[in-house]
């Protein structure tokens, strides 16, 4: 009976204490303020201006080095994935079916590190990871290490909707695919030259790399060279959407091949939700770049505290962690992002990043470099 009367005491000498200075009439009134705020009519609300924002990848993409045949080709598979999701939303579909309809658009075009276009691993192996999450029900489905699934974004839908689970990885993942009918396809569906002679370069370098200090008389070092791979592919090709849907719901997906030479089963930001993925009602991210980075500084899950508990505008709380948070850590790349009011937001720290956006007016704006 006395811990109780202690704390009832304690409260109301503390009440007493911030009275004098204001505290507790703030409080009351912001509870006022939220009690009139959801008691008022929703009709008298702007609607929310819904849309669709994607993401192609980021990292060092040279205007020098693109070529306008290869940009136009890029820029038209962005303006593909706009118009799919934004024909969803267009006729009062959610924005899980508009950012699903957008990603398998970059997922089967070789242009980009997802899907038809993945890196290959150390092996000469593609791995494939995706995720994606809906804002307005926490609910979210992720899978890596694929090898055979078409389009790993419908995978991880699959998982989210049709199992009690977050995660699926390798073996399971593709016998889970065969159980939901989701396609599966030989692992030379995502052979392509390009991707095969970026793995080259990158083995070519790791060999110099771990060869140089034997010529100079020093012990040999474990190669770490499949971190960051070399020559002109270095860049992170992963491609995303987030989308806000006329009923005012939010949903994030993103899908990757990973990253050029990586070894030993190594996974991404991608599929860790809150790090390259992540939705709730208030906001929408996807991630494209280090993962590691991404992984450690959970950043779209950062991006959206901040605009909940530090009551940032999306683009303050965006540029905050991409533009000062991973640049002082060392962490390249970049995101979209959406609020629940329609906002969008697209930093990124690197030369440049395939991004786009289209809106209630069906004009899509799509952009390469630092424009």
């Amino acid at each position: 009976m006395l811990v109780p009367l202690r704390r009832a005491l304690a409260t109301a000498t503390l009440s007493a204490l911030l009275l004098p200075l204001g505290c507790s009439t703030a409080l009351t009134s912001k509870r006022e303020e939220e009690k009139l705020m959801s008691a008022s009519d929703d009709v008298s609300r702007p609607a929310p201006r819904w849309g669709i924002v994607i993401h192609g990848g980021a990292g060092v993409i040279k205007r020098e080095s693109l070529s306008p045949e290869r940009e136009a080709a890029v820029r038209a598979v962005l303006n593909e994935a706009l118009q799919a999701g934004h024909s969803v939303l267009a006729q009062g579909g959610s924005s899980l079916d508009a950012v699903t309809a957008a990603i398998r658009v970059m997922e089967d075009s070789p242009l980009f590190n997802a899907g038809k276009g993945a890196v290959f691993t150390h092996d000469g192996k593609n791995e494939l990871d995706a995720a994606i999450m809906s804002g307005s029900t926490r609910a979210a489905g992720a899978v890596a290490g694929l090898h055979h699934v078409k389009n790993p974004i419908t995978l991880a839908r699959a998982v989210m909707e049709k199992s009690p689970h977050v995660m699926m990885i390798g073996a399971g993942a593709e016998e889970f695919a065969k159980q939901q009918g989701v396609e599966l396809v030989p692992e030379s569906y995502f052979y392509t030259e390009e991707r095969w002679e970026s793995l080259q370069r990158a083995l070519e370098a790791e060999k110099k790399q771990q060869q140089a200090p034997a010529e100079q008389g020093q012990p040999q070092g474990p190669s770490t060279f499949w971190e960051h791979p070399a020559g002109r592919e270095h860049k992170f090709g992963t491609v995303g959407a987030v989308a806000l849907d006329q009923a005012g719901n939010l949903a994030a997906g993103t899908s990757t091949g990973g990253m050029t030479n990586k070894r030993f089963g190594r996974v991404g930001d991608v599929p860790v939700i809150g790090a390259g993925t992540y939705a709730n009602e208030r906001c929408a991210v996807s991630a494209t770049g280090h993962g590691e980075y991404f992984i450690r500084y959970t950043v779209a899950r950062d991006i959206c505290s901040r605009m909940e508990y530090l009551e940032l505008p999306l683009l303050e709380a965006a540029n905050q962690v991409v533009l000062d948070v991973l640049v002082k850590a060392g962490g390249e790349g970049g995101v979209i992002a959406m609020d629940a009011q329609g906002n969008v937001a697209m930093p990124f720290n690197s030369a440049g990043m395939y991004r786009g956006y289209v809106g209630p007016d069906g004009v899509a704006s799509v952009a390469i470099f630092k424009e």
